[in-house]
Protein backbone atom coordinates (compact mmCIF):
# COMPACT_ATOMS: atom_id res chain seq x y z
CA UNK A 1 0.00 0.00 0.00
CA UNK A 2 1.10 3.29 -0.92
CA UNK A 3 0.65 6.35 1.38
CA UNK A 4 1.46 10.25 1.41
CA UNK A 5 2.15 12.56 4.19
CA UNK A 6 1.19 16.34 4.34
CA UNK A 7 3.06 17.91 7.54
CA UNK A 8 1.79 21.89 8.55
CA UNK A 9 3.50 23.72 11.40
CA UNK A 10 7.00 23.27 13.74
CA UNK A 11 10.21 20.91 13.36
CA UNK A 12 8.56 18.79 16.15
CA UNK A 13 6.05 17.87 13.77
CA UNK A 14 8.12 17.78 10.39
CA UNK A 15 10.05 15.41 12.97
CA UNK A 16 7.16 13.41 13.62
CA UNK A 17 6.16 13.12 10.09
CA UNK A 18 9.05 11.49 9.49
CA UNK A 19 9.02 9.27 12.00
CA UNK A 20 5.49 8.02 10.73
CA UNK A 21 7.16 7.95 7.58
CA UNK A 22 10.08 5.76 8.78
CA UNK A 23 7.74 3.40 10.50
CA UNK A 24 5.30 2.82 8.12
CA UNK A 25 8.37 2.24 5.24
CA UNK A 26 9.62 0.00 7.32
CA UNK A 27 6.49 -2.24 7.06
CA UNK A 28 6.63 -2.83 3.96
CA UNK A 29 4.24 0.55 2.88
CA UNK A 30 5.73 2.40 0.31
CA UNK A 31 5.89 6.57 0.45
CA UNK A 32 4.43 8.09 -2.57
CA UNK A 33 4.15 12.70 -3.55
CA UNK A 34 0.72 11.68 -5.00
CA UNK A 35 -2.31 12.72 -3.47
CA UNK A 36 -4.11 9.23 -5.25
CA UNK A 37 -2.52 7.34 -2.30
CA UNK A 38 -3.86 4.25 -0.41
CA UNK A 39 -3.02 6.01 2.94
CA UNK A 40 -2.89 10.12 3.64
CA UNK A 41 -1.57 10.97 6.93
CA UNK A 42 -2.18 14.84 7.64
CA UNK A 43 -0.13 16.34 10.42
CA UNK A 44 -1.93 19.78 11.15
CA UNK A 45 -1.11 22.33 12.96
CA UNK A 46 -2.80 25.17 15.71
CA UNK A 47 -0.43 27.74 16.55
CA UNK A 48 -2.44 30.22 14.76
CA UNK A 49 -5.96 30.40 13.73
CA UNK A 50 -4.70 30.56 9.93
CA UNK A 51 -3.20 27.34 10.92
CA UNK A 52 -6.32 25.65 12.23
CA UNK A 53 -8.11 26.95 8.90
CA UNK A 54 -5.23 25.50 6.55
CA UNK A 55 -5.22 22.29 8.53
CA UNK A 56 -9.25 21.79 8.40
CA UNK A 57 -8.97 22.82 4.37
CA UNK A 58 -6.41 19.80 3.67
CA UNK A 59 -8.51 17.60 5.59
CA UNK A 60 -11.66 18.30 3.60
CA UNK A 61 -10.47 18.58 0.61
CA UNK A 62 -8.06 14.99 1.16
CA UNK A 63 -11.55 12.46 1.01
CA UNK A 64 -13.14 15.18 -1.78
CA UNK A 65 -9.84 14.06 -4.15
CA UNK A 66 -9.67 10.63 -3.04
CA UNK A 67 -12.58 9.39 -1.40
CA UNK A 68 -11.20 5.54 -1.24
CA UNK A 69 -7.42 6.89 0.70
CA UNK A 70 -7.74 6.04 4.48
CA UNK A 71 -7.82 9.27 5.95
CA UNK A 72 -5.37 9.79 9.14
CA UNK A 73 -5.58 13.10 11.06
CA UNK A 74 -2.81 14.46 13.83
CA UNK A 75 -1.30 16.47 15.63
CA UNK A 76 -2.08 19.93 17.35
CA UNK A 77 -5.46 20.95 15.46
CA UNK A 78 -6.81 17.69 15.83
CA UNK A 79 -6.34 18.36 19.55
CA UNK A 80 -7.25 21.88 19.40
CA UNK A 81 -10.24 21.52 17.31
CA UNK A 82 -11.34 17.47 18.71
CA UNK A 83 -15.18 18.37 18.70
CA UNK A 84 -15.20 19.87 14.59
CA UNK A 85 -12.69 16.95 13.48
CA UNK A 86 -15.05 14.35 14.27
CA UNK A 87 -17.61 16.17 12.03
CA UNK A 88 -15.26 15.25 9.25
CA UNK A 89 -15.17 11.85 6.82
CA UNK A 90 -12.04 10.70 8.76
CA UNK A 91 -10.77 7.12 9.89
CA UNK A 92 -8.27 7.43 12.07
CA UNK A 93 -8.45 10.51 14.41
CA UNK A 94 -5.63 10.90 17.26
CA UNK A 95 -4.04 14.38 18.60
CA UNK A 96 -0.08 14.51 19.85
CA UNK A 97 0.03 10.90 21.21
CA UNK A 98 -0.17 7.74 19.43
CA UNK A 99 1.88 8.84 16.58
CA UNK A 100 4.82 6.33 17.18
CA UNK A 101 1.85 3.58 16.70
CA UNK A 102 0.77 4.64 13.13
CA UNK A 103 1.33 1.30 11.80
CA UNK A 104 -0.88 -0.25 14.16
CA UNK A 105 -3.50 2.36 14.27
CA UNK A 106 -3.68 2.15 10.02
CA UNK A 107 -3.88 -2.46 10.53
CA UNK A 108 -6.43 -2.24 12.82
CA UNK A 109 -8.59 -0.24 10.84
CA UNK A 110 -7.73 -1.90 7.58
CA UNK A 111 -8.86 -5.39 9.20
CA UNK A 112 -12.17 -4.01 10.88
CA UNK A 113 -12.97 -0.73 9.10
CA UNK A 114 -14.19 1.16 12.09
CA UNK A 115 -13.34 4.69 12.42
CA UNK A 116 -10.75 4.94 15.53
CA UNK A 117 -10.49 8.00 17.80
CA UNK A 118 -7.78 8.10 20.28
CA UNK A 119 -7.22 11.29 23.10
CA UNK A 120 -5.67 11.61 26.26
CA UNK A 121 -7.37 14.33 28.05
CA UNK A 122 -4.55 15.54 30.30
CA UNK A 123 -1.35 17.66 30.42
CA UNK A 124 0.76 14.81 32.45
CA UNK A 125 1.69 12.40 29.40
CA UNK A 126 4.74 10.50 29.64
CA UNK A 127 7.04 11.18 26.89
CA UNK A 128 6.67 9.34 24.00
CA UNK A 129 9.67 8.02 22.70
CA UNK A 130 10.92 7.95 19.24
CA UNK A 131 13.96 7.67 17.10
CA UNK A 132 14.65 8.19 13.61
CA UNK A 133 17.43 6.54 11.65
CA UNK A 134 17.77 8.97 9.13
CA UNK A 135 16.05 11.59 7.05
CA UNK A 136 15.10 11.56 3.98
CA UNK A 137 13.39 14.92 3.69
CA UNK A 138 16.40 16.90 4.34
CA UNK A 139 19.83 17.06 4.44
CA UNK A 140 19.91 18.08 8.29
CA UNK A 141 18.20 15.97 10.72
CA UNK A 142 15.85 16.67 13.20
CA UNK A 143 15.86 15.29 16.75
CA UNK A 144 13.16 15.71 19.17
CA UNK A 145 14.62 15.87 22.68
CA UNK A 146 11.61 17.38 24.97
CA UNK A 147 7.84 17.75 24.37
CA UNK A 148 5.23 20.20 25.63
CA UNK A 149 5.63 23.50 27.89
CA UNK A 150 4.92 25.18 31.32
CA UNK A 151 5.43 28.82 30.32
CA UNK A 152 1.80 29.49 29.52
CA UNK A 153 2.23 32.92 27.84
CA UNK A 154 -1.15 34.71 27.39
CA UNK A 155 -1.39 33.93 23.28
CA UNK A 156 -0.44 30.88 23.36
CA UNK A 157 -2.46 27.36 22.58
CA UNK A 158 0.41 24.93 22.13
CA UNK A 159 0.25 24.45 26.18
CA UNK A 160 -2.87 23.35 26.15
CA UNK A 161 -2.45 21.21 22.63
CA UNK A 162 0.65 19.70 23.65
CA UNK A 163 0.77 19.18 27.41
CA UNK A 164 3.33 19.72 30.60
CA UNK A 165 7.30 19.38 29.68
CA UNK A 166 8.76 16.10 29.50
CA UNK A 167 11.66 15.00 28.60
CA UNK A 168 13.92 11.95 26.10
CA UNK A 169 16.27 10.38 28.26
CA UNK A 170 19.55 11.88 27.40
CA UNK A 171 21.75 8.28 26.63
CA UNK A 172 18.76 8.24 23.94
CA UNK A 173 19.67 11.28 21.73
CA UNK A 174 23.20 10.88 21.62
CA UNK A 175 22.45 7.46 20.78
CA UNK A 176 20.20 8.82 18.27
CA UNK A 177 22.62 11.41 17.24
CA UNK A 178 25.21 9.26 16.41
CA UNK A 179 23.39 6.85 14.67
CA UNK A 180 21.87 9.85 12.14
CA UNK A 181 25.84 10.51 11.74
CA UNK A 182 26.32 6.99 10.90
CA UNK A 183 23.71 7.11 8.47
CA UNK A 184 24.97 10.32 6.78
CA UNK A 185 23.98 13.60 8.71
CA UNK A 186 26.57 16.01 9.62
CA UNK A 187 24.14 18.44 10.56
CA UNK A 188 22.02 18.06 13.53
CA UNK A 189 19.16 20.41 14.85
CA UNK A 190 17.86 19.81 18.35
CA UNK A 191 14.00 20.82 18.31
CA UNK A 192 11.11 20.48 20.90
CA UNK A 193 7.98 22.66 21.82
CA UNK A 194 10.33 24.30 24.45
CA UNK A 195 13.64 22.71 23.75
CA UNK A 196 15.36 24.72 26.09
CA UNK A 197 13.72 23.70 29.08
CA UNK A 198 15.70 20.31 28.11
CA UNK A 199 16.43 18.65 31.36
CA UNK A 200 16.69 14.56 31.67
CA UNK A 201 16.11 12.32 34.59
CA UNK A 202 19.25 12.46 35.81
CA UNK A 203 19.27 16.11 35.90
CA UNK A 204 21.40 16.95 33.10
CA UNK A 205 20.17 19.90 30.78
CA UNK A 206 20.50 21.46 27.40
CA UNK A 207 24.49 22.47 27.66
CA UNK A 208 25.21 19.07 28.84
CA UNK A 209 23.63 17.27 25.73
CA UNK A 210 24.89 20.02 23.23
CA UNK A 211 28.47 19.03 24.98
CA UNK A 212 28.01 15.28 24.62
CA UNK A 213 27.04 15.68 21.19
CA UNK A 214 29.65 17.59 20.39
CA UNK A 215 32.23 14.94 20.96
CA UNK A 216 30.77 12.99 17.77
CA UNK A 217 33.72 12.68 15.74
CA UNK A 218 31.66 12.78 12.24
CA UNK A 219 29.21 15.74 13.68
CA UNK A 220 29.92 19.31 12.16
CA UNK A 221 26.95 21.31 13.35
CA UNK A 222 24.67 21.65 16.09
CA UNK A 223 21.49 23.39 15.76
CA UNK A 224 18.85 24.21 18.26
CA UNK A 225 15.82 25.02 16.33
CA UNK A 226 15.03 28.10 19.47
CA UNK A 227 15.82 29.28 22.82
CA UNK A 228 14.28 31.67 25.09
CA UNK A 229 16.99 34.10 25.96
CA UNK A 230 15.79 33.28 29.84
CA UNK A 231 18.19 29.63 29.28
CA UNK A 232 21.16 31.69 27.40
CA UNK A 233 23.23 30.96 31.23
CA UNK A 234 26.31 31.30 31.99
CA UNK A 235 26.81 27.67 31.48
CA UNK A 236 25.13 27.68 28.04
CA UNK A 237 26.84 30.64 27.40
CA UNK A 238 30.69 29.20 27.83
CA UNK A 239 29.62 25.93 25.70
CA UNK A 240 28.83 28.73 22.96
CA UNK A 241 32.56 30.06 23.20
CA UNK A 242 34.15 26.66 23.41
CA UNK A 243 31.90 24.51 21.12
CA UNK A 244 32.93 25.13 17.69
CA UNK A 245 30.52 22.45 16.18
CA UNK A 246 27.27 24.75 17.60
CA UNK A 247 26.54 26.99 14.91
CA UNK A 248 26.88 30.60 14.34
CA UNK A 249 22.90 30.89 14.66
CA UNK A 250 20.51 31.11 17.75
CA UNK A 251 16.77 32.07 17.07
CA UNK A 252 15.65 33.81 20.12
CA UNK A 253 12.21 34.57 21.19
CA UNK A 254 11.53 38.52 21.80
CA UNK A 255 7.69 38.68 20.63
CA UNK A 256 7.27 42.13 21.51
CA UNK A 257 9.56 45.34 21.92
CA UNK A 258 7.48 46.82 24.94
CA UNK A 259 8.01 46.18 28.34
CA UNK A 260 3.89 46.96 28.68
CA UNK A 261 3.09 43.80 25.99
CA UNK A 262 5.59 41.58 27.21
CA UNK A 263 4.19 42.00 30.75
CA UNK A 264 0.61 41.01 29.10
CA UNK A 265 1.71 38.23 27.30
CA UNK A 266 3.48 36.62 30.36
CA UNK A 267 6.75 36.61 28.83
CA UNK A 268 9.62 36.03 31.97
CA UNK A 269 11.55 38.74 30.93
CA UNK A 270 11.87 42.64 30.06
CA UNK A 271 13.90 44.37 27.50
CA UNK A 272 16.53 45.48 29.32
CA UNK A 273 17.27 41.98 30.28
CA UNK A 274 17.51 41.02 26.15
CA UNK A 275 19.28 43.58 25.76
CA UNK A 276 22.08 42.76 28.18
CA UNK A 277 21.83 39.00 27.16
CA UNK A 278 22.37 39.78 23.32
CA UNK A 279 25.65 41.82 24.23
CA UNK A 280 26.84 38.63 26.23
CA UNK A 281 26.57 36.58 23.34
CA UNK A 282 28.47 38.82 20.88
CA UNK A 283 30.80 39.48 22.68
CA UNK A 284 31.46 35.93 22.27
CA UNK A 285 30.76 35.55 18.56
CA UNK A 286 30.43 39.13 16.73
CA UNK A 287 29.27 37.75 13.92
CA UNK A 288 26.37 35.68 15.15
CA UNK A 289 22.69 35.74 13.38
CA UNK A 290 20.06 36.05 15.59
CA UNK A 291 16.48 35.76 14.75
CA UNK A 292 13.50 36.16 16.58
CA UNK A 293 9.62 36.18 16.53
CA UNK A 294 7.21 38.78 17.23
CA UNK A 295 3.57 39.17 17.38
CA UNK A 296 2.12 42.06 16.32
CA UNK A 297 -1.80 43.40 17.27
CA UNK A 298 -1.77 42.11 21.43
CA UNK A 299 -4.10 42.94 22.95
CA UNK A 300 -3.65 46.34 24.73
CA UNK A 301 -0.76 46.80 21.58
CA UNK A 302 -1.36 50.89 20.85
CA UNK A 303 0.02 52.19 17.76
CA UNK A 304 2.49 53.98 20.81
CA UNK A 305 3.38 50.43 21.56
CA UNK A 306 3.87 48.87 18.15
CA UNK A 307 6.77 51.84 17.34
CA UNK A 308 8.54 50.86 20.18
CA UNK A 309 8.79 47.46 18.71
CA UNK A 310 10.05 48.82 15.49
CA UNK A 311 12.73 50.82 17.17
CA UNK A 312 13.97 47.95 19.69
CA UNK A 313 13.76 45.35 16.73
CA UNK A 314 15.81 47.89 14.66
CA UNK A 315 18.29 48.43 17.80
CA UNK A 316 18.80 45.24 18.59
CA UNK A 317 19.78 44.17 15.59
CA UNK A 318 18.08 40.43 14.44
CA UNK A 319 19.48 39.28 11.29
CA UNK A 320 15.66 38.12 10.55
CA UNK A 321 12.11 38.69 11.89
CA UNK A 322 9.42 36.36 11.73
CA UNK A 323 6.69 38.06 12.20
CA UNK A 324 2.89 37.10 13.22
CA UNK A 325 -0.59 38.97 14.12
CA UNK A 326 -2.02 37.96 16.90
CA UNK A 327 -4.41 35.07 16.78
CA UNK A 328 -7.05 34.89 19.22
CA UNK A 329 -7.03 31.53 20.28
CA UNK A 330 -9.97 30.02 22.73
CA UNK A 331 -8.98 29.53 25.84
CA UNK A 332 -5.76 31.66 26.26
CA UNK A 333 -5.96 34.41 28.52
CA UNK A 334 -5.35 37.29 25.83
CA UNK A 335 -8.50 36.06 24.15
CA UNK A 336 -10.60 37.56 26.88
CA UNK A 337 -8.89 40.53 26.82
CA UNK A 338 -9.99 44.07 26.50
CA UNK A 339 -8.34 46.01 23.93
CA UNK A 340 -8.63 43.85 21.16
CA UNK A 341 -7.05 44.93 18.15
CA UNK A 342 -8.46 45.47 14.84
CA UNK A 343 -7.61 42.98 11.88
CA UNK A 344 -6.65 45.67 9.61
CA UNK A 345 -4.34 47.18 12.12
CA UNK A 346 -2.71 43.81 12.72
CA UNK A 347 -2.29 42.98 9.01
CA UNK A 348 -0.91 46.97 8.59
CA UNK A 349 1.85 46.29 11.75
CA UNK A 350 2.59 42.75 10.72
CA UNK A 351 3.61 44.06 6.74
CA UNK A 352 5.86 47.56 8.59
CA UNK A 353 7.58 44.68 10.52
CA UNK A 354 8.07 42.62 7.59
CA UNK A 355 9.95 45.17 5.84
CA UNK A 356 11.80 45.92 8.80
CA UNK A 357 13.04 42.56 8.40
CA UNK A 358 13.76 42.37 5.24
CA UNK A 359 16.07 45.89 5.11
CA UNK A 360 17.84 44.03 8.30
CA UNK A 361 18.29 40.62 6.60
CA UNK A 362 19.68 42.69 3.87
CA UNK A 363 22.24 44.67 6.04
CA UNK A 364 23.39 41.16 7.84
CA UNK A 365 23.76 39.36 4.81
CA UNK A 366 25.59 42.39 2.97
CA UNK A 367 28.65 41.50 5.78
CA UNK A 368 29.61 38.49 4.35
CA UNK A 369 30.29 40.18 1.01
CA UNK A 370 33.83 39.08 -0.79
CA UNK A 371 34.13 36.61 2.41
CA UNK A 372 35.12 32.92 2.18
CA UNK A 373 32.76 30.42 3.73
CA UNK A 374 31.68 27.11 4.49
CA UNK A 375 28.35 25.58 2.93
CA UNK A 376 26.04 22.64 3.23
CA UNK A 377 25.06 22.01 0.26
CA UNK A 378 21.26 20.70 0.07
CA UNK A 379 19.55 20.68 -3.07
CA UNK A 380 20.32 21.21 -7.01
CA UNK A 381 18.05 22.64 -9.49
CA UNK A 382 18.38 24.19 -13.15
CA UNK A 383 22.13 24.13 -12.93
CA UNK A 384 22.36 26.11 -9.58
CA UNK A 385 23.19 24.55 -5.92
CA UNK A 386 21.47 25.77 -2.78
CA UNK A 387 22.70 25.58 0.69
CA UNK A 388 23.49 27.26 4.14
CA UNK A 389 25.93 28.53 5.99
CA UNK A 390 26.35 27.68 9.36
CA UNK A 391 25.14 31.20 10.13
CA UNK A 392 22.12 29.82 8.28
CA UNK A 393 22.38 32.48 5.74
CA UNK A 394 20.89 31.12 2.08
CA UNK A 395 23.31 30.52 -0.97
CA UNK A 396 23.44 29.48 -4.24
CA UNK A 397 26.48 28.56 -6.65
CA UNK A 398 26.03 28.67 -10.76
CA UNK A 399 26.88 25.02 -10.67
CA UNK A 400 25.53 21.53 -9.85
CA UNK A 401 27.52 20.28 -6.64
CA UNK A 402 27.28 16.81 -4.52
CA UNK A 403 24.05 16.73 -2.08
CA UNK A 404 25.02 17.35 1.84
CA UNK A 405 28.21 18.07 1.42
CA UNK A 406 30.54 20.59 1.81
CA UNK A 407 32.32 23.29 0.13
CA UNK A 408 34.27 26.34 0.76
CA UNK A 409 32.36 29.47 -1.17
CA UNK A 410 34.03 32.81 -2.21
CA UNK A 411 30.81 35.32 -1.51
CA UNK A 412 30.69 37.30 -4.58
CA UNK A 413 27.41 39.18 -4.60
CA UNK A 414 23.66 39.27 -2.83
CA UNK A 415 20.61 38.52 -4.55
CA UNK A 416 17.37 39.35 -2.50
CA UNK A 417 18.82 38.27 0.45
CA UNK A 418 19.71 35.20 -1.12
CA UNK A 419 23.95 35.41 -1.09
CA UNK A 420 25.56 34.08 -4.80
CA UNK A 421 28.90 32.83 -4.65
CA UNK A 422 31.27 31.23 -6.23
CA UNK A 423 33.46 27.83 -5.27
CA UNK A 424 37.14 27.87 -4.60
CA UNK A 425 37.66 24.61 -5.89
CA UNK A 426 36.43 21.06 -6.51
CA UNK A 427 37.31 19.93 -2.74
CA UNK A 428 34.70 19.01 -0.57
CA UNK A 429 35.71 20.44 2.93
Amino acid sequence: MTFHIITLGCKVNAYESEIMRELLENAGYTYTESKQSDITIINTCSVTDVADKKSQKLVRRAKRENENTILVVAGCSAENKEEIYKTFKIDILIGNKDKSKIVELIETYSQNKTPIERFYHTRNLPFEDMAINRFKSHTRAFIKIQDGCNNFCSYCIIPYVRGTTRNKDFDKVIEEAKKLVENGHSEIVLTGIHTGSYKSSDNKDLTDLIHEMGKIKDLKRIRISSIEITELDTKFLNELKNNPKICNHLHIPLQAGSNEILKKMNRKYDLEYFENKLNEIRKIRKDISITTDIIVGHPFESSKLFKETLKNAKKFQFSKIHAFPYSKRTGTVAANMDCQVLENEKKTRNHELIALSNQLEHNYAKRFLNQITTVLIEECKNGYSYGHTENYLKIKIEEELKVNTYYEIKVCHLEENCLVGKILDKEKV
